[in-house]
């Protein structure tokens, strides 16, 4: 299977809750302290993979970690996120949303706008409406 969560007894050593269908447990490479990853305890890639039940029981266990690192860290905010695919950046091949707790001064992410947050080359600050327009009609067509 090769996957780190499922393999790696220590990962189970880090878990912070788990309910019936997921489990979150602390990142061995935080952003901040609290960086935690809140995955389904089956090994499901992408989240379109993931039941109903599963994707509830998920965010149930967020809810929960976000008030114990509010609580614990005196946590003002937090990103949210995840990465599908090699070339989303997912590393581990098991899907996980990042939970990392934010607070002002911390060492996090402190550069919001889009094209620098995602790596996205150059520097276009406006797509014009008319091409915003032909690229909704195109997924429209697939939807």
């Amino acid at each position: 299977m090769n996957c780190a969560f499922c393999e790696k007894p220590e990962i189970k050593e880090r878990a912070l809750a788990k309910n019936d269908l997921a489990f979150a447990f602390l990142t061995n490479i935080p952003i901040t302290p609290g960086h935690t990853l809140v995955s389904p305890k089956r090994c499901v890639a992408i989240f379109s993979d993931l039941t109903t039940d599963e994707k509830i029981a998920i965010f149930q266990l967020i809810d929960k970690i976000k008030i114990a690192l509010k609580k614990t860290f005196g946590v003002e905010g937090f990103n949210f996120a995840w990465n599908e695919g090699v070339i989303g950046g997912q590393g581990v091949p098991h899907f996980h949303l990042h939970v990392v707790p934010r607070k002002k001064g911390d060492g996090g992410i402190t550069e919001y706008e889009p094209r620098k947050f995602l790596y996205r080359p150059g520097n276009r600050a406006k797509t014009p409406e008319k091409e915003l327009q032909e690229i909704a009609l195109e997924i429209k067509r697939s939807l």
